[in-house]
């Protein structure tokens, strides 16, 4: 590399993809800051990640473009800001750029006085005009010559901007009221009206999987009995599961889908996506028994162990969606360390490569199950990216092709997994998509937590471990010295002080290791970072939590998020911790908080409750019923491990468990912790079981059978 600028002394992978761009990026610092006010030079802010297609793109075209590089080093100091690093960051301007333009998304493009206040905004800007859209030269041109033009017009422009940012917190806060579960419907009556019949999902294009939303109707079908919300829930899940955004070979799920069908993903592969997705498949498993959405969360296990995990544990942010197509990976192998990248690349293949592959007979039934053509099967290609090429989605099910070539299911079945196993190989020598290594606190508490749910409810020891080493990673590498968080390792290095999600994400997955594993260190863990929690982003005047935290002296003002995107929010699963806690710990301040949060969000919940499904999630907790499971036994046996089983094998959400072993070394520890379980012993020398609901505690079973009954029952 070629006189690399001083992003490449970053750690950030986003920022190292431009640290040979001739811009002379500064990172996020007051360095930057006090030369735009030496200079008086407006500031050009740039927010993306490293698997973002759109963000490579205006690198190719704008960022390593000589031409535009002068206009920005003359005009302008330059700021790259990785959103997955400092998401306080990217909320603040993201909010300004979706009130200035109604709409926003990455890369973010930010125009700032030197003091850090926004006063011009949008994402991608093309070279040339287009799309209505002016060029980004013209932009440019335009930014900087009103700057010295009528810089006093751009300061009170950026005045006002700054007041409205501050007036829709205050406006927020001063609008608290109550909600109720009259909610839940409001929910599902906006969601359904959303709901796509044919294909599933939300909406036309594009299309999100959005698992909490499926999460929450899976609640609020427990909660009414009507089969249309689950009927919901299991035509989205089984349309992406046959799609394109599913990878079919590798596992896992891409980001989303560029039309309503799901056939035709943008690529890229997110660890929260998985989190999330693999959580809804395994509560839909619990709720219908159908062994094929069990299957599914296995698939993305595995691929998050085989390729996403670090090898101390923790796992890894993102797989690109661009890579090296796979006939020019020879240039990779004469030196070329910049060949072209195209979208979606190392998923997609050529009609004749597969009968290389596989061979005329299986490959014939490879082609009628999958759709493919010679011309390509893409049918939604806007830009003519896959002409020629195929995209892995199911057309037709195994019984029908099992139907049309004459073969029994069982024999389809075989091609088809044998078919995929060679493919899979050949595609691993391929170029592969860009990791991004970093390992976040937060997302790995969404992965711990999933993992953690996967381990018991599928019998499976290894995603335990998975769950376990992650947890430990973040113990052992993302605590700082006084007990506070670190938001982000890589390279060696744990930086960048922990935001609200780090805190609320990774407390969940606590609590559900903990449920996991039962050991108690894991809930005393939790309780301490809930109680930092608290300390660092709590709003006392008017409830509600901050996403950066009281001493953050780099941003311009303490935001709340509060919305579930793609991600859910902080204060929402920090709402859902409180609630487990308080079940946790009945005589606590926990529910108390948990109120609070609701109390401080509930206007702008009320106004779109669909658009905060996470939320209404952690409300039904709050709300009830609910229960609290205790088991009691002598050691953990074969028969205290089917009990546990049992339990994991109904869809109960809004429960603790507790598992007290007589003797252990840490039952003593367990009883400090949790006080109410300590007079509850064994019955008649079995291991034995306390349900209490509401309250109200039923009878102790001793025997899984008669707890299957007992949860068929009263659960």
């Amino acid at each position: 590399m070629s006189n690399p600028n001083r992003l490449i002394k970053e750690k950030s992978p986003y920022l190292l993809q431009h640290a040979a761009n001739p811009v002379d990026w500064y990172a996020w610092s007051l360095e930057a800051f006090e030369k735009a006010k030496k200079e008086n030079k407006p500031v050009f802010l740039s927010i993306g990640y490293s698997t973002c297609h759109w963000c490579h793109v205006m690198e190719r075209e704008s960022f390593e473009d000589d031409h535009i590089a002068d206009i920005l080093n003359e005009h302008f100091v330059c700021i790259k800001v990785d959103r997955e690093e400092r998401p306080d960051i990217d909320h603040i301007y993201m909010s300004f750029v979706t009130a200035m333009t109604g709409s926003g998304g990455w890369p973010l493009s930010v125009f700032l006085t030197p003091d850090k206040k926004p006063f011009f905004g949008g994402t991608y800007f093309p070279p040339e005009a287009k799309w209505g859209s002016p060029s980004f030269e013209q932009v440019l041109l335009s930014v900087s010559g009103n700057w010295r033009s009528q810089p006093e017009k751009i300061l009170q422009s950026s005045e006002e901007m700054m007041q409205a940012l501050l007036l829709r917190e205050e406006a927020r806060d001063n609008n608290a009221s109550s909600i109720d579960e009259k909610i839940f419907s409001v929910a599902y009556r906006q969601l359904s009206a959303m709901f796509d019949p044919v294909f599933g999902g939300f909406g036309q294009s594009p299309k999100f999987p959005m698992g909490h939303n499926l999460s929450f109707l899976l609640r609020f079908w427990k909660k009414t009995k009507q089969p249309e919300i689950l009927k919901i829930v299991e035509k989205t899940l089984k349309e992406i599961s046959k799609g394109g955004i599913c990878d079919h070979l590798g596992g896992g799920f891409h980001r989303y889908s560029t039309d309503r069908q799901w056939q035709v993903p943008h690529f890229e592969k997110m660890l929260y996506d998985q989190a999330i997705l693999a959580k809804a498949y395994l509560e839909t498993y619990q709720a219908t028994k159908n062994s094929d959405y069990a299957i599914v969360a296995r698939e993305i296990f595995d691929y998050v162990l085989r390729d996403m995990q670090y090898s101390q544990g923790g796992f890894f942010c993102a797989e690109d969606a661009d890579s090296v197509a796979p006939e020019q990976a020879s240039l990779l192998q004469q030196g070329d360390r910049h060949p072209e990248k195209k979208e979606g690349a190392y998923y997609l293949w050529g009609f004749n490569e597969i009968e290389d592959a596989l061979g005329v007979r299986d490959s014939e039934i490879f082609y009628y199950h999958y759709n493919f053509r010679l011309e390509g099967n893409a049918d939604h290609d806007p830009h003519g990216e896959f002409i020629g090429k195929n995209i892995l989605y199911v057309a037709k099910t195994v019984e029908a092709t099992a139907q049309h070539f004459k073969k029994s299911m069982e024999e389809i079945e075989e091609v088809l997994k044998r078919s995929k196993e060679k493919l899979l190989f050949l595609r691993t020598k391929r170029p592969r998509p860009h990791l991004d290594d970093k390992i976040l606190t937060d997302w790995n508490g969404l992965m711990i937590s999933a993992l953690s749910f996967g381990a018991i409810v599928l019998n499976e020891p290894k995603y335990q471990k998975g769950a376990e080493d992650a947890a430990q990673f973040i113990l052992s590498r993302l605590v700082r010295e006084d007990g506070t968080l670190w938001h982000r390792f890589r390279d060696g290095e744990a930086a960048i002080a922990g935001h609200l999600t780090d805190y609320a994400f990774f407390i969940n997955g606590l609590l559900d290791l903990y449920e996991t594993t039962f050991k108690t260190a894991y809930l005393k863990e939790a309780v301490k970072f809930a109680e930092t929690m608290m300390c660092l982003f709590w709003d006392e005047k008017n409830g509600g939590f901050f996403l950066s935290a009281a001493d953050a002296k780099d941003i311009i003002l303490r935001s709340k998020e509060v919305y579930d995107g793609a991600l859910p929010s902080g204060n929402s699963v920090a709402a859902l911790v409180f609630v487990r806690l308080a079940r946790f710990f009945p005589d606590s301040h926990w529910e108390k908080n948990a109120q609070q949060v609701f109390s401080a969000f509930s206007d702008e919940i009320s106004h779109q409750p669909a658009g905060y499904a996470q939320m209404l999630t952690a409300l039904d907790f709050a709300l009830g019923p609910s229960c609290e499971i205790v088991v009691v036994a002598e050691n953990r046996s074969e028969q205290t491990r089917q009990i546990l089983r049992e339990v994991y094998a109904c869809f109960i959400p809004n429960k603790i468990i507790i598992l007290r072993v007589l003797n252990e070394k840490e039952e003593q520890e367990l009883i400090e912790l949790v006080p109410f379980i300590k007079e509850q012993g064994l019955v008649s020398g079995q291991p034995t079981i306390y349900v209490c609901r509401n309250h109200a505690c039923q009878r102790p079973v001793t025997s899984p059978e008669s707890l299957k009954a007992l949860l068929d029952v009263e659960i």
